[in-house]
């Protein structure tokens, strides 16, 4: 089962997008270490949206898909539309 997901960080105020094959809990304390590379700046990532996935070339896609989206706009609709505020 392959996992595409959203991330956010308060501290940042950014989305990470991604996708993993590892489960969410594994892939989420992965980000929130210290390491080089985007999500290494904060330790405060938290999953706002997930979908599965049995292909992994299927969910590579659909990451490759929201993040050609460039919008903040449409990210926020997007996880909105599963966790309405």
């Amino acid at each position: 089962m392959w996992t595409f997901y959203i991330l956010l960080s308060p501290t940042v105020n950014k989305y990470y997008i991604g996708f993993t094959g590892d489960t969410m809990e594994e892939r989420l304390r992965k980000h929130n270490s210290k390491h080089k590379g985007f999500t290494g700046g904060a330790e405060d990532w938290k999953v706002v949206y997930t979908e599965s996935y049995e292909s992994k070339a299927v969910c590579s896609a659909r990451e490759i898909q929201v993040k050609k989206w460039k919008s903040r706009r449409l990210i926020g609709k997007l996880i909105g539309s599963v966790h309405p505020d």
